[in-house]
């Protein structure tokens, strides 16, 4: 029987203030006046979802359109899904806490090809059929028994005729070949859903106004733009698709919008995600034509915002969620001419607030002085950089367009200006790739270590990341792939390499799950049954990340009971391989680049030509038109580079015009003035202490999210708060003892030290309109600057503790038992030290005070109040709550569980 949802986001599951949906910035729209209820879902994590950009964005435009409302769902961790399954009860939207099935539409990110599978991890969990033919099945039997699937099931859309939501798929995945998940879905968004979704939305409240059918639902958003529905069309031959019937469109148009910076505020999460900082789009698409990059090609034309919104958007931001990180976001930031100048303004206005800025992806080539200024602050992080491959040959066929030239000069400024930690980004296994190629990458490696290295300075690290290649959709390298054999043969000759070197920290990607991405990535609709199976055998998020075997295991043997051994072997196997390998000395493997293969053999013996072969994406258009993909092949055999269509001439891909736009650059302003680092301010001027309690959802934040919790929390309050010294300064503010997670407080204790004076009352002013309700401020107090803080003088605490027994316990028993405990001079009681010593204390003496504050008995149990004084001292010397069952037990014998925790107050020394 289905529960309240409330009821099992307790304290027993791993950061259960992953389900709240209580951040700052989350949206709680009224259910009632919604036309659209929409429920985005990243099907991963909390942590990984609720910092993905596109997520936040997204979920912020469609709660700013009216009548429409959004709610998010996440991929739950193990020990929840457990709770779900083990109670029946449905998976949840975090902010409303309604069952996923109440709502009209639910929307997954597809931005990985494998991570199919946590998708159909949630729509079971939420108890919704896979397939939309098996939802059309089930909905028809409701219909006929007229009854509804799940109790309490509210109205989605076409109630009267159907009762799940509809389902569609989004992101670089889907857009690049939705074909292998195609069955799973009504509909699926291509490219930007800025202006899609939206779109989406009118159609469908039109829909539902009208009461139409399903059908003539998903037939209506076919006509938009940007929307491919699967069920009307068939895979034919070979894997390509055509439509089914003459009113959808042939190919389906890939969406293009321009960003907004203003929609990237939202979301503040009170754990620490993947990404805990702001983050704003700078570019959107990217011209540099690398020609294994399926995002460069996916993504065109380039979009440069306008610098003067960048600025804006990040102060604002700033101001709104109280980060002390920001990052600006692209696929290459360096490209964005303005990069200098809008870091460097940034970095004045908020040269006060200690405020470090990242950039996760930038060109080596561009690097120079003026990015190296603007970056990090007290908290510089690691420098990246993707090389790519270790030879100029091997660049110049991937079209790199990077010189050994650029790649020191940038690498040397890097270290000149501190960095002596890069990560470096390789592949292996690219088109064309010989063993002096891939042994190139060290001898590059070893090349740069020598260049950077002068007497008195430290040595450059490096740490690379060599990945291997997985063929595209949608790339010139589409029609080629490596065998697995490879792959395993040159990490072994470069792991022999790097043995000898020092200062290299080298990490491998696993060849068999390259394979397993390039397998589903370029497969088509037949792949669907595989994908199913692999879940059903446990593949899947926890499976990836814990058990790299067993998950492999799921894939291999859901291919071979579907029968396509022989096509994934062609995979494995890089039977799709058009470059021919030379093999002059088998010592050296010395491979040279010879003719293009242009047939190959099928299991059936049917030549046929591979770039003329129909594909089962050549029903998206994605702008770029599929002959200058073929010519660029054939320049890749050439080693002939492409240059830059945003900064030099039209390389005539096709994608610039109507449909898609053109190229936006914008020339950078003129570059401000330096206004110096950061210096802390680590006057203290005055010390207040705030007495604050933890009440309701936020007693399911952990200490840590809470000491993070008050640094934003001055932040966006603009208090003048003062900082610690040293290297890494940090804001003086100081909690009192940790609460356990689950436990509520009234007594709990912060001093904050301010770098100025304030009143007393206008601090707490401020503060009370930054905090959540459910951190009330009781009292702000001055103290001292000379007086301890309160961590130091802490003596004891008290609690309010609910406990249980099994059986009917009168209160006078409870009573009794009370008083034995009082008379009691030692109660001993085993205790582990965190180094593993094992002591034997007297519990007694950490009890000062108890007493029965009430008892009430059900049929199966009896349950009791106890208040308790008991030692909480900065040495270590605390009784625990829990320490009290312990006590009751040995005085009582018999079993008790503690229900639940309150904390009264927290008792200083004077």
């Amino acid at each position: 029987m289905a529960v309240l949802v409330e009821q099992l986001i307790t304290s027993d599951i791993l950061k259960p203030a992953r389900y709240l949906g209580n951040e700052r910035l989350a949206v709680h729209k009224p259910w009632d006046t919604a036309t659209i209820r929409w429920v985005l879902t990243y099907p991963e994590v909390y942590e990984v979802g609720a910092s993905n950009l596109g997520h936040i964005i997204l979920y912020n435009i469609l709660n700013a359109q009216p009548n429409q409302l959004c709610d998010r769902a996440y991929l739950p961790g193990p020990d929840l899904a457990v709770k779900l399954r083990t109670t029946q009860t449905p998976l949840f939207a975090v902010e409303s806490k309604r069952w996923l099935t109440e709502f009209d539409v639910l929307g997954f990110s597809l931005s990985y090809e494998l991570g199919a599978t946590n998708i159909l991890e949630m729509l079971d969990l939420a108890g919704i059929p896979l397939t939309w033919k098996e939802r059309e099945e089930a909905g028809s039997r409701e219909q006929g028994a007229g009854e509804e699937i799940l109790p309490n099931h509210q109205s989605p859309i076409t109630h009267h005729q159907f009762s799940f939501p509809l389902i569609f798929a989004g992101g670089q995945t889907a857009t690049s070949n939705p074909e292998p998940y195609a069955d799973f879905f009504d509909f699926i968004a291509l490219g930007d859903g800025e202006e899609l979704l939206p779109e989406i939305g009118l159609v469908l409240a039109e829909g539902k106004k009208a009461l139409l059918s399903r059908e003539e639902l998903l037939l209506d958003l076919a006509q938009i733009p940007g929307v491919y529905v699967p069920r009307f069309y068939e895979m034919g031959e070979g894997g390509a698709v055509y439509p089914l019937r003459p009113d959808v469109p042939k190919r389906i148009l890939r969406r293009v919008a321009t960003p907004i910076p203003a929609y990237s505020i939202g979301l503040v999460p009170y754990v620490e995600t993947v990404h805990d900082r702001l983050t704003i789009e700078i570019r959107r698409g990217c011209t540099r034509g690398c020609r294994f990059c399926q995002p460069g090609m996916l993504t065109r034309p380039a979009r440069d915002v306008e610098p003067d919104q960048v600025v804006e958007a990040i102060e604002a931001g700033m101001r709104a969620t109280g980060y002390n990180e920001f990052s600006l976001l692209s696929l290459s930031c360096s490209d964005y001419l303005a990069l200098p100048a809008v870091g460097m303004e940034i970095k004045n206005r908020l040269k006060n607030e200690n405020i470090s800025l990242t950039l996760p992806s930038q060109r080596v080539d561009r690097f120079d002085e003026n990015i190296a200024n603007i970056l990090g602050g007290t908290r510089q992080g690691s420098l990246t950089f993707a090389p790519e491959a270790g030879t100029q040959r091997m660049r110049d066929i991937v079209n790199k367009g990077l010189t050994n030239e650029e790649l020191l000069r940038g690498i040397k400024t890097a270290w000149e200006q501190g960095w002596d930690k890069i990560k470096l980004y390789f592949m292996i296994g690219l088109p064309g790739e010989t063993d002096t190629d891939v042994l190139g990458i060290a001898e590059t490696v070893r090349w740069l270590q020598q260049e950077c290295w002068a007497k008195g300075r430290r040595s450059i690290n490096f740490n690379l990341t060599i990945s291997n290649f997985t063929p595209k959709p949608h790339t010139p390298f589409q029609w080629h792939s490596v065998s697995t054999s490879e792959f395993k043969r040159k990490q072994s000759l470069l792991r022999q390499e790097f043995r000898r070197m020092r200062g290299v920290k080298v990490n491998f990607t696993d060849f068999r799950l390259s394979a397993m991405e390039d397998f589903i990535g370029r497969g088509d609709r037949s792949l669907a049954k595989v994908l199913r199976r692999a879940w059903e055998l446990g593949a899947g998020m926890d499976s990836w990340y814990e058990n790299v075997e067993q998950a492999f295991k799921a894939w291999e043997n859901a291919i071979a009971e579907a029968g396509l051994d022989w096509k994934y072997r062609l995979v494995e196997n890089g039977e799709w391989n058009l470059f021919a390998v030379g093999n002059e000395e088998a010592g050296s493997r010395e491979q040279g680049v010879r003719e293009k293969i242009l047939t190959q053999d099928s299991p059936l013996g049917t030549r046929y030509s591979v770039l003329n072969t129909p594909l089962p994406w050549d029903h998206i258009d994605t702008g770029i038109d599929k002959k200058w993909l073929q010519e660029d092949l054939q320049r890749a055999l050439e080693a002939v580079i492409v240059p830059d269509c945003s900064f030099e001439g039209c390389s005539h891909c096709g994608v610039c015009g109507t449909d898609f736009g053109h190229n936006i650059v914008i020339n950078p302003p003129e570059m401000p003035a330096f206004a110096g680092e950061f210096v802390p301010n680590t006057t203290k001027a005055q010390r207040l202490r705030a007495w604050f309690g933890k009440q309701g959802d936020m007693a399911l934040v952990s200490h840590l999210d809470l000491m993070r919790l008050f640094d934003r929390v001055m932040r966006r309050a603009g208090l003048p708060v003062a900082f610690t010294g040293g290297f890494h300064p940090g804001p003086r503010i100081s909690l009192t003892s940790a609460l356990a997670l689950g436990a509520t407080s009234s007594g709990e204790i912060v001093d904050f030290e301010l770098t100025e004076p304030m009143d007393v009352e206008s601090f707490r002013e401020q503060l009370v309109q930054q905090l959540p309700t459910d951190i009330p401020i009781y009292n702000v107090e001055e103290i001292d600057l000379k007086s301890p803080a309160a961590n130091q003088v802490l003596e004891s605490a008290e609690y309010l503790l609910t406990v249980s027994t099994v059986g009917e316990v009168t209160a006078t028993q409870w009573q009794k038992w009370i008083s034995a405990i009082q008379a009691q001079d030692e109660i001993l009681s085993d205790h582990t030290t965190k180094s593993g010593k094992h002591q034997i204390i007297n519990l007694r003496d950490r009890l000062f005070e108890i007493e029965l504050v009430s008892a009430h008995n059900s049929e199966s149990e009896s349950k009791a109040v106890l208040r308790y004084l008991g030692s909480c001292r900065p040495d270590g010397v605390i009784l625990r709550p829990e320490q009290i069952l312990t006590i009751l037990e040995t005085v009582a014998g018999a079993e008790f569980h503690l229900l639940h925790i309150h904390r009264n107050r927290l008792v200083l020394a004077i």
